[in-house]
């Protein structure tokens, strides 16, 4: 890393405003987006993620740097596309039906992202026929479920179950995570992992999508 350091120190403070005008600046002078990304954003949010571990950072560090890693990303991702550039996965993401919660999911989103995964946020209160089209629709690898509710827990089974009886379970990897889930729960419903933080769902679902 060197020409555009900036925009990795930006990501990591949170400052978005300087991360939305180096990568504007960036791109204007020919920088390569996946070079962006992956030199830069990536790094970054990597480093976001071991400073919480290490409780140097705590959730409003994360979402500040998630929010300037997202605004970043906006920018590049048409051009993303339009090179033909591959992301490592695709997740669906989305809240369990009758969970109104989506703080803790839109941070595994933007970690996902900025760990250069292509999430589609299917929102909160999600039905499981949503999940089952987000599979058949968009070619996802993993399914990402999250509830802050004990009485929503159960919808996860479900989802599960659904995916099973289409018989798609064997394209997809499920993830879990939320306040009260706990790995023996995962365990319980048939989950592929269990994440207990934002920064572990980046590393569990590169460890999916290799293994």
């Amino acid at each position: 890393m060197s020409e555009w350091n900036s925009l990795y120190d930006a990501i990591l403070t949170g400052d978005d405003k300087t991360a939305t005008a180096v990568t504007e600046e960036a791109l204007e002078k020919g920088a390569e987006p996946l070079e962006l990304v992956n030199q830069y954003m990536v790094p970054a949010m990597d480093e976001v993620g071991k400073r919480f571990e290490e409780e140097e950072y705590f959730i409003p560090e994360m979402l500040l740097s998630a929010r300037a890693m997202e605004r970043s990303l906006a920018l590049i991702q048409p051009r993303l596309a339009a090179s033909g550039a591959k992301p490592i996965g695709r997740v669906a993401i989305g809240t369990v039906k009758g969970d109104q919660h989506d703080i803790g999911k839109n941070l595994v989103r933007s970690m996902l992202q900025g760990g250069g995964f292509e999430v589609y946020d299917l929102g909160m209160d999600v039905p499981h026929e949503k999940f089952i089209e987000a599979i058949q629709e968009k070619d996802v690898n993993i399914v990402c479920l999250s509830t802050l509710l004990t009485t929503t827990m159960p919808s996860m089974k479900t989802i599960i179950d659904n995916i099973q009886q289409a018989g798609l379970r064997d394209r997809v990897k499920v993830m879990v995570g939320g306040a009260p889930i706990t790995p023996e729960f995962a365990d319980q419903i048939g989950a592929d992992c269990y994440g207990d933080s934002a920064y572990s769902a980046v590393k569990l679902a590169r460890n999916l999508i290799s293994a």
